[in-house]
């Protein structure tokens, strides 16, 4: 199996930021969504990305967005990829001329392969787990059978979500052999406030797995 790509997200401080780079991990996530408390404004991307840009990976999550949003996002030249949490068609991930990762909320054990196919164009698939609260970054699980199914059918841009943190991404990459990993909530103090140790053990279990 090829190196596991790691991406954390949530990210709202710069300090967190460079961190994170310097810890290994791939890629980063800002949320672009005003009732997450881990939002941050299109204004505030230079600052929270002021030492990491260029050293990894950068996606601005979007939740139902409309298109100007998200062109202001992509405007400030410092995001790599776009992240769609939201009902969005493919045609509208794909108008922005950046690569994207669509997520996909899991509601139990079903078969997710029909809406996967749907998103043929994304770079990367994001399974998360279904809460009726939050689109994502509850920190729940979902049956890591549902995305097994999926990569045993050949679907090799997998990232694996929902409630990922030291003491289970291991075992969560073994069971799933994902393409990726990502995390938020696993790895926080606090909403939008990263832990260190924790980013640090989870990157490290991961690589291990």
């Amino acid at each position: 199996m090829a190196e596991i790509w790691i991406k954390i997200c949530g990210v709202t401080r710069a300090r967190d930021a460079l961190a994170i780079a310097e810890s290994g991990a791939d890629a980063i996530g800002l949320v672009c969504y005003p009732p997450s408390r881990r939002h941050v404004t299109p204004e505030r991307f230079a600052e929270v990305l002021e030492k990491a840009s260029g050293t990894v990976e950068i996606f601005a999550l979007f939740v139902d967005s409309d298109a100007a949003a998200v062109e202001a996002v992509v405007k400030t030249g410092l995001v790599t990829g776009l992240q769609f949490h939201g009902g969005e068609s493919p045609g509208f991930c794909e108008s922005f001329g950046l690569p994207y990762m669509k997520a996909l909320r899991v509601r139990g054990d079903e078969n997710m392969l029909p809406l996967v196919n749907r998103y043929d164009s994304a770079q990367s698939i994001l399974l998360d787990t279904w809460d009726n609260s939050a689109p994502g970054g509850t920190g729940k699980t979902f049956p890591w059978e549902v995305a097994a199914e999926l990569v045993a059918a050949g679907k090799d841009n997998i990232v694996l979500a929902g409630g990922l943190r030291a003491g289970n991404v291991a075992a969560a990459i073994r069971k799933v052999r994902p393409w990726g990993i990502d995390a938020s909530s696993g790895v926080e103090i606090e909403p939008g406030v990263k832990e260190l140790s924790k980013v640090t053990d989870f990157i490290k279990e991961a690589r291990n797995a």
